[in-house]
């Protein structure tokens, strides 16, 4: 490419290491080469010539051959362009939508400051706490122009819960929701979808309303990879949900845009390993956008086990647009967990997870991945739907058995579990009582769950004196979280601020890439080079 010229103090031929890569992040890099030692080497300050000068200097004494420059390298250029210009965010990096308000409207808002862009996690809330949650996220970003989301879970218990929200959304002018959960579509994901849709004048879609799409599963990704079913496109046009302009428009077009690989996650999780899922989804994505002749990009973003800087850039080099990052926020001092929750999370190591019943698709037998340290929840879980499967009512359960679950369990008789269960359902879905009155089945799953759903309330509220019973959904990325952070400020859960995890994971991930493009020269590295100590940076 030509030479480098300057004084040989600025050239470095010796294995790179951490502190070498960090220092030229942000700055040109000259990679140069010494035919007399045969070593590939790095050269700062000096001057790029094309051409050898004609001033006598010799190779080796001011001058080296050139192979290459690297340009700086900003953690704002890591993942999709695409991505951060469709969503108007500074970086390629989400923040889940944790349930139960663990995705709080603070953390939401801190991330909004920052310019990533935070989901509020909705699942699990009543309507009006979410639309509380909403007002404040909104007040705090909508004047700044800056750009947030919430989530959208899919209930096949409670369609009307889902259909509540989705109106609920489209009042307040949500503009971004991510789906989870969803294992076919529902007229209520395709109403909040399609909603909006128009024409530029050029003939172009524009969208009003996002939807990242959370799958694991080639068959789920293939419906939000589809345009709209008819069938479902059809029934919101009769029910006046959608116009007829809306309908054809979302007949040739995704559901989705942006849809989030989910791996190895804390909560709803199928345990996949990223290497291999997506690559799965991005050739399903390829085939589908051929075959449906799409001219508009579909973004895949990456998200499970990413408890890392070197995780993080591993997605990111899988060919993720941008990454969504979910547990280890959880020990964020702006999560809505309580802190004995996040002291409990700062604990973890990488095999301190457990699967256990979910509380929303109990019946079904889905499972959830939690914390396994410090709690018998996982275990207590896994028992209770074991006895649901293997009996028809609560009347079947041995005596010695129902003796157990309600004293270790739930700390009270089973009749008095089914008097608050009678009270909650009475208020919020009625048709859930008149369903347990004819179905004894039915009415042991209210029961059982209550102990489910509960356990994932009494870290949120800090109830101590259940802190055994703790529900939190966790993945193997705490561990990893928490074995990079030892010994620094963020090994502290009250530094664990969310603005300094997410800065760190991604100057963290800027570090590691440039080590890796270093490497690809053919430069010696050191040991320690892909090493990223957490430091307190600023926006």
């Amino acid at each position: 490419m030509g030479v480098w010229v300057g004084d040989p103090s600025e050239t470095n031929f010796s294995p790179i290491d951490s502190e070498t890569v960090r220092a030229s992040v942000r700055q040109p890099t000259n990679v140069v080469f010494d035919p007399s030692s045969r070593r590939i080497g790095l050269a700062g300050g000096g001057e790029v010539l094309s051409n050898e000068p004609k001033n006598g200097l010799k190779i080796g004494e001011k001058l080296y051959p050139l192979l290459g420059i690297l340009p700086p390298l900003y953690p704002e250029w890591l993942g999709d362009r695409g991505f951060q210009e469709t969503h108007g965010v500074r970086f390629a990096y989400v923040g889940g939508a944790m349930a139960r308000g663990i995705g709080s409207a603070k953390l939401v808002i801190e991330l909004g400051k920052m310019g990533a862009l935070g989901m509020f996690g909705a699942a699990g809330l009543s309507p009006k706490v979410v639309e509380e949650a909403l007002m404040e996220i909104s007040s705090a970003l909508d004047p700044a122009g800056l750009s947030w989301g919430s989530n959208l879970i899919h209930s096949p218990n409670e369609p009307a819960l889902e259909n509540e929200i989705v109106e609920l959304y489209l009042r307040l002018g949500v503009k971004r929701v991510s789906a989870s959960a969803y294992m076919a579509l529902t007229p209520a994901i395709v109403w909040y979808a399609c909603s909006g849709l128009s024409r530029a004048e050029n003939g172009s879609v524009r969208r009003q309303n996002y939807v990242f799409a959370k799958i694991s599963r080639e068959e789920v990704a293939s419906h939000f990879l589809s345009p709209a079913p008819g069938k479902i496109l059809d029934q919101l046009v009769a029910e006046q949900k959608l116009t007829a302009e809306e309908a054809e428009i979302a007949a040739g077009i995704p559901l989705a845009e942006d849809i989030i690989i989910e791996s190895d996650s804390g909560g709803h999780t199928d345990n996949r390993p990223l290497n291999a899922l997506f690559p799965a989804i991005m050739s399903l994505r390829d085939r589908l956008i051929k075959e449906f002749a799409y001219d508009r990009p579909i973004r895949l973003g990456a998200a499970g086990s990413l408890g890392t800087p070197i995780s993080v850039a591993a997605a990111y080099a899988l060919g993720a647009a941008f990454v969504l990052v979910g547990t280890i926020h959880q020990s964020a001092v702006e999560s809505g967990v309580s802190d004995s929750s996040r002291r409990l999370l700062a604990q973890a190591q990488i095999a301190d997870v457990a699967m256990t019943a979910s509380a929303d698709m109990f019946e079904l037998g889905v499972k959830v991945q939690v914390l396994k340290r410090g709690t018998m929840m996982a275990v207590r879980g896994n028992q209770l739907h074991d006895l649901y499967s293997r009996y028809d009512s609560i009347e079947e359960i041995p005596a010695d058995q129902r003796a157990n679950i309600e004293k270790n369990i739930f700390r009270q008789t089973l009749e008095e579990v089914w008097q608050q269960t009678v009270e909650f359902f009475s208020l919020t879905d009625p048709e859930q009582i008149e369903k347990a009155n004819k179905s004894p089945k039915h009415k042991m799953a209210l029961i059982f769950r209550w102990y489910i759903g509960s356990s994932s309330q009494w870290p949120i509220r800090g109830e101590e004196s259940r802190q055994v019973d703790y529900q939190l959904w966790c993945g193997p990325a705490m561990g990893a979280f928490n074995r990079w952070v030892a010994g620094s400020f963020l090994e502290v859960p009250e530094n664990r601020t969310i603005q300094q995890i997410a800065l760190n994971m991604l100057e963290g991930a800027a570090h590691v890439t440039r080590a890796q493009q270093l490497r690809t020269f053919g430069l010696a590295m050191a040991q320690d080079v892909l090493d990223f100590p957490p430091t307190v940076l600023r926006t």
